[in-house]
């Protein structure tokens, strides 16, 4: 139920919200794609905590690069 809802929550967001940001994200891929990679994979506790450490690292000060779902 909680995966359902945080994948919910990410697709919305990637389809309303992410096309009107002018700013992209540093990473590869972006954060949205690594949550909903992350969630899949892992579940809604262990992919949500991997997602928000991504997100947390995500600023524009940040280097970016390649980094994917471990």
């Amino acid at each position: 139920m909680l995966k359902k809802l945080f994948i919910f929550l990410i697709r919305f967001y990637q389809k309303y919200i992410s096309p009107m940001k002018r700013t992209k994200c540093p990473y590869c891929p972006t954060c949205s794609a690594y949550g909903l990679e992350a969630i899949k994979k892992h579940g809604a506790i262990k992919g949500g905590a991997l997602t928000a450490w991504r997100l947390i690292r995500c600023n524009p000060f940040s280097r970016g690069g390649f980094d994917p779902v471990p």
